[in-house]
């Protein structure tokens, strides 16, 4: 057995994948990746083709010498700068307390403006959020005050999968209920005490439904990563999301025992009281 992408591929399916390959010599690697998923019933929680993880998995197959692809269809474009335009300009500050800013909403954004505003903000810039995803405004009347990004959760962390108690299997198996919150940023012109733990009571109501609607599955748990060095994670313990610990600084392709990426607390919350027995099941 090999493993690939959190998938164990044993002699006779990698046989078989090469075997396909010299059967198809029209196919593109996209279209040899949909391929397998259906050979191997490799889906996703919403019953679609894993076939991203697949293309993954097969790259890795072909760096390892075990298949050998044929050459891709077309080289991937470079990400195209992002120009800051006077939309996303710095605005008046905000600074009423929170009891006083009325109601706050989360709205799905136009993709290209919430870029914009990660990019110019927000510490890490803008990089595609990976997998399933969702995105949002949070505005108060009609400002924007943060932003909001949720997508696929890490494949492994060590602290949270001794929390949840699950194994290598079920973990494979129901990962897709583990959404994590990849992106949170407060605009630094609104300065609004507990203004993030609300929004992130907000956020745990709204996303379950939205992601059902979206992708046709509620998740059960939220996760997200804070950097020990630059928060202390604050807005997340006052919205009653729990610290199960922190990562070891490795990353997921870094060596064992050295530290190659920042340290980061781990903060989960349940979205459903039986989150665990879901997740293992």
């Amino acid at each position: 057995m090999t493993t690939y992408c959190g998938r164990s591929f044993s002699t006779t399916e990698i046989t078989q994948i090469r075997q396909l390959i010299a059967d198809h010599p029209e196919h593109n690697r996209a279209e040899l990746s949909r391929h397998v998923c259906r050979m191997m019933g490799w889906d996703k929680a919403d019953g679609g083709l894993k076939e991203m993880s697949c293309r993954v998995a097969m790259l890795r197959m072909h760096a390892d010498g075990l298949i050998c692809l044929p050459a891709p269809a077309r080289t991937k474009p470079a990400l195209r700068p992002i120009s800051f335009t006077t939309a996303t300009d710095s605005r008046t500050l905000i600074s009423q307390p929170v009891q006083h800013l009325g109601s706050v909403r989360l709205e799905r954004p136009d993709s290209a403006l919430w870029n914009e505003y990660i990019q110019r903000y927000h510490y890490l810039g803008y990089t595609p959020l990976p997998g399933a995803q969702l995105r949002y405004f949070v505005r108060v009347e009609h400002q924007i005050v943060a932003l909001l990004g949720f997508g696929a959760a890490a494949w492994q962390a060590a602290p949270r999968d001794h929390y949840i108690g699950w194994d290598h299997e079920r973990r494979k198996r129901n990962l897709p209920l583990v959404v994590n919150n990849a992106r949170f940023l407060i605009l630094p012109w609104v300065q609004v005490k507990n203004l993030a733990s609300k929004i992130l009571a907000k956020a745990v109501k709204q996303v379950p439904q939205d992601w059902q609607q979206q992708y046709h599955f509620k998740p059960v748990l939220m996760e997200t990563f804070v950097e020990t060095d630059r928060f202390a994670g604050t807005c997340y313990k006052a919205a009653n999301w729990v610290q199960v610990g922190a990562t070891k600084g490795r990353g997921k392709l870094g060596p064992s025992g050295k530290i190659s990426v920042p340290i980061k607390d781990i903060w989960l919350y349940p979205l459903d009281a039986d989150f665990r027995k879901k997740l293992s099941a």
